[in-house]
């Protein structure tokens, strides 16, 4: 009988509750990074490519919703129920602003030119800061219809992508005028939205489809039915032939692009998968789940039969061993929380 291919994943500890975003760096003088949104109110920081901890960004009293770096990777932010975003130096872990709201903010993300950082949540407000003035008042977008769920830029700063926690659609605004200039229609609420590294692609997940859209003209290009319903998608970033999926059942899944076809399935995580995301190589990609675990999946996982032997001259470790050896290695040592987080 021919032995498939196993996935065994780097699987990192340190939070205490569940994982709901995960955020990679663009590759950087110093490889890319991996920052981590979780309800346990810690962001923390990894080595995108071995998972190792980094650091754990302190300060927030509720659940952190949103995590992001900007494309340099020295500056981190986050969107907390504790109705505040912090700006963080990703270097030393320092706080260096916390931008106040009057309730439980959602989503936040870097512009392009790391000039801008906007932020969205329960207010229904997009709210843009100009990082080279913290203490300016913020420029102010048009009133979301909904709650914000999620928010990235487009066309180079000039366009902003919103969808909301109880209504459909992804809202396409116009950074100049404030105003929503197209809506991508939706029949359920867009829990997931990324722009591929190209740009080229715009890929949503709502319910149980996974959907990609021309980020130029906005026409749906591919829409395909997923075995559940999905929380997050992610499109492979060198070649574009590949995403991935994860949701309400648990497991991590890599489709075929082109077809839909499912080409793996990886089984691990204890709790309904929230957020799914390819490494900027491409070769891996990360899933944060329910179970408070990230775990770091090979794109392209290596048969059984083909793991090298140890330089000890000792015979090959089986995939679960391997397996074993993995779980049981703790990638933060302080995993610990001052403060009860709330959620929202």
């Amino acid at each position: 009988m021919d032995k498939k291919k196993v996935a065994v994943p780097l699987v990192c500890h340190g939070h205490s509750r569940p994982v709901v975003d995960l955020f990679y760096s663009p590759i950087t003088p110093d490889g890319f990074f991996l920052i981590s949104a979780s309800k346990d109110s810690h962001p923390m920081l990894r080595n995108g490519e071995t998972g190792d901890w980094i650091g754990t960004f302190e300060g927030h009293k509720g659940a952190v919703w949103s995590s992001c770096l900007d494309n340099n990777a020295l500056r981190a932010a986050s969107a907390s129920a504790d109705f505040s975003a912090k700006l963080w130096d990703a270097l030393t872990g320092d706080v260096l602003h916390s931008f106040e709201h009057k309730h439980i903010v959602r989503a936040c993300a870097f512009s392009e030119d790391t000039k801008s950082l906007i932020t969205g949540g329960f207010e229904k407000i997009l709210r843009v800061f100009d990082l080279n003035r913290l203490d300016a008042p913020p420029t102010e977008i048009d009133k979301s219809p909904g709650s914000i769920r999620t928010l990235t830029w487009l066309h180079s700063d000039q366009t902003i992508l919103s969808s909301c926690t109880d209504i459909g659609g992804v809202r396409l605004w116009d950074v100049r005028s404030g105003k929503i200039e197209q809506t991508l229609e939706t029949k359920s609420p867009v829990t997931s939205a990324e722009v591929s590294q190209d740009g080229r692609y715009i890929t949503t997940a709502d319910g149980s489809t996974v959907k990609f859209w021309d980020a130029n003209h906005f026409g749906l290009v591919k829409s395909y039915d997923m075995p559940c319903n999905i929380e997050s998608a992610s499109l492979e970033p060198k070649s574009g032939n590949k995403f991935v999926a994860g949701g309400e059942d648990m497991w991590v899944r890599l489709f075929d692009f082109h077809t839909g076809e499912e080409i793996g399935c990886n089984k691990g995580h204890h709790g309904p998968v929230h957020c799914v995301r390819f490494a900027p190589t491409g070769e891996s990609y990360a899933s944060g789940s329910e179970d408070g675990t990230i775990r770091i999946w090979q794109t392209c996982p290596v048969n059984p039969e083909e793991m090298s032997e140890s330089k000890s001259g000792k015979s090959k470790q089986n995939v679960e061993e391997v397996a074993r050896e993995i779980e049981s290695f703790n990638l933060n040592k302080e995993g610990k929380t001052e403060e009860k987080p709330t959620d929202a």
